[in-house]
């Protein structure tokens, strides 16, 4: 009943036109390594992709996105096939504070889509605190301030490269993992700081990560 323009072009009548739809599907994947952990994207996080994912995840505008779930669930699909038979998946959990927005995990969506009915999110924790006169954590210098343990309530685009560590090493664990491969999968990979976490969660649990998938990753 209302009018509906696509979010590439602005075309009238089609949420994505068809030729929004030709050029994603004509774009190319990208691969690149994560804590030494070869990590497959669908897409570069640039231009048509940024637009749709941010639809999607700020939006919840599931109508546009089949092109973008459609080439990660192959990736994942591949993933398995590639590894070890009785390989798990886990999916990198959103913030408490993205998934409170969204109401939705778009991990989730990829991974039904990829037929993975049961795969287990890591768990969030809070990053523990280096108390005064600790030797734990970084120097006094390191330019951390407060926001080293994340309860700043700041996201990670407002914080450093340095507060972004600071804020994620310690902040996931896996459960269930000990002895077994595992196919980590993620929405956007962007500095591969989240991404690099569940690598360490995951291998901290006993577990070994095989390979990483993901629906865009930034390039670098």
């Amino acid at each position: 009943m209302l009018p509906v323009a696509c979010v590439g072009c602005g075309a009238p009548d089609r949420a994505l036109c068809r030729a929004c739809r030709c050029a994603l599907d004509a774009l190319p994947g990208r691969t690149r390594l994560v804590a030494g952990v070869r990590l497959d994207a669908a897409h570069e996080y640039d231009g048509l992709v940024r637009t749709l994912v941010l639809e999607w995840k700020l939006r919840g505008r599931v109508d546009i996105v089949s092109g973008l779930t459609r080439r990660t669930a192959d990736l994942v699909r591949a993933a398995l096939a590639a590894a070890p038979v009785g390989a798990l998946v886990l999916r990198v959990p959103p913030s408490s504070r993205g998934h409170r927005r969204r109401g939705f995990d778009p991990v989730v969506t990829v991974l039904r889509r990829a037929g993975v009915r049961r795969a287990r999110a890591l768990r969030r924790v809070p990053v523990p605190q280096a108390g005064p006169g600790s030797d734990s954590g970084p120097a006094p210098d390191a330019g951390l301030g407060p926001a080293r343990a994340g309860t700043d309530g700041r996201g990670q685009k407002e914080r450093t490269a340095v507060e972004r560590v600071a804020a994620t090493v310690g902040s996931l664990v896996a459960d269930g993992v000990a002895d077994h491969d595992v196919v980590l999968v993620d929405d956007v990979v962007t500095t591969g700081v989240t991404m690099a976490e569940a690598v360490r969660a995951v291998r901290a649990a006993g577990g070994r990560v095989v390979r990483c998938v993901a629906v865009a990753t930034v390039e670098v």
